[in-house]
């Protein structure tokens, strides 16, 4: 069986899948129905040689949406590849790429997802003062071992997101970030790297903004999608609208359960993984959790002479 991911903040690069939107009228339209509902303009933020727009939060997410969502079109149009009729039972995605599950299983139209993802990208951007918060990479130590850490040093901080056996995440204000770096160097980390984020993400940090993303998920209408989404939030196998609209109330204050989630991919018997969308991140963070899947990426022309192999 087949599964497909999409990837979150952090994939983002300039010029991103330009190939796609110079020789596929299906991609270029997916940015034209997303620029008719948000009034962004994706090509003059993606396209272009200065990053510091798409590296803006309100920016960044509605862009590896577009992107992510526009190479789903494509192999659904130019390449007949019919994903509701196919062999995929599972779809999921990176704290944002939850939102393009979403709409590739068709449980919210397009417009729909880029509405949100444009007041979540707004809320995030302004949660907290500038740099008052911030978040870091912790490399070389497991998720237990440093929830131990942070209980038995009292650390202001918490995990924003299991990626993989040995690379989790943390959240906090600033001087909490700084103060632990030693703590988990003397606890035996092997990196430790402060994140060019403007807040701390999947954390409380993010409470407010997620109560005010509430109100405009509320506005719109979810269906049952047409195959099962496995929440951030915890990890959950979900094909009920209600419960995959409830996840999403709480994905954006809490943690990305990912490791948990391609976990619960193995438990059910799934050995093929295609991730959709910018770079490969998420490809290399599955084969440190597991070498049970085989892996394919889709992000370029060239790509797509893999989707033969499915």
């Amino acid at each position: 069986m087949t599964s497909v991911i999409f990837p979150g903040q952090g994939s983002q690069f300039p010029g991103m899948a330009r190939d796609f939107y110079d020789n596929f009228r299906e991609f270029k339209d997916v940015f034209l129905e997303i620029e008719d509902s948000t009034k962004i303009y994706l090509d003059k933020i993606i396209f272009t040689e200065n990053p510091e727009l798409l590296n803006t939060t309100n920016f960044t997410q509605i862009s590896i949406f577009a992107v992510s969502i526009g190479i789903y079109k494509t192999l659904e149009s130019s390449f007949g590849f019919d994903f509701q009729n196919s062999n995929i039972k599972y779809m999921l995605g990176h704290s944002l790429g939850e939102y393009s599950a979403i709409a590739a299983s068709k449980s919210l139209s397009i417009s729909e997802v880029s509405l949100l993802l444009k007041k979540r990208g707004e809320l995030m951007h302004s949660a907290v003062e500038p740099n008052s918060t911030s978040m870091a990479a912790l490399i070389g130590l497991n998720c237990d071992k440093i929830e131990d850490v942070i209980k038995k040093n009292n650390l202001e901080i918490e995990i924003a997101n299991d990626n993989s056996p040995g690379q989790v995440v943390v959240s906090g204000l600033n001087k909490d970030i700084v103060n632990s770096e030693k703590i988990f160097v003397s606890e035996g980390i092997k990196k430790f790297v402060k994140l060019n984020v403007s807040a701390a993400f999947n954390s409380r940090f993010m409470l407010e903004a997620q109560e005010k993303l509430n109100l405009e998920i509320d506005k719109v209408k979810l269906i049952d999608p047409i195959c099962s989404i496995i929440s951030n939030y915890d990890a959950s196998v979900n094909s009920s609208s209600k419960n995959i609209i409830n996840n999403l109330k709480l994905q954006m204050s809490n943690r990305v359960r990912w490791t948990e989630s391609i976990l619960e991919l193995e438990k059910n018997k799934e050995n093929i993984i295609v991730e959709i969308g910018p770079g490969k991140v998420l490809s290399g963070l599955i084969k440190r959790i597991s070498r049970n899947f085989d892996i394919i990426s889709i992000n370029n022309i060239e790509d797509l002479e893999k989707i033969k192999l499915l």
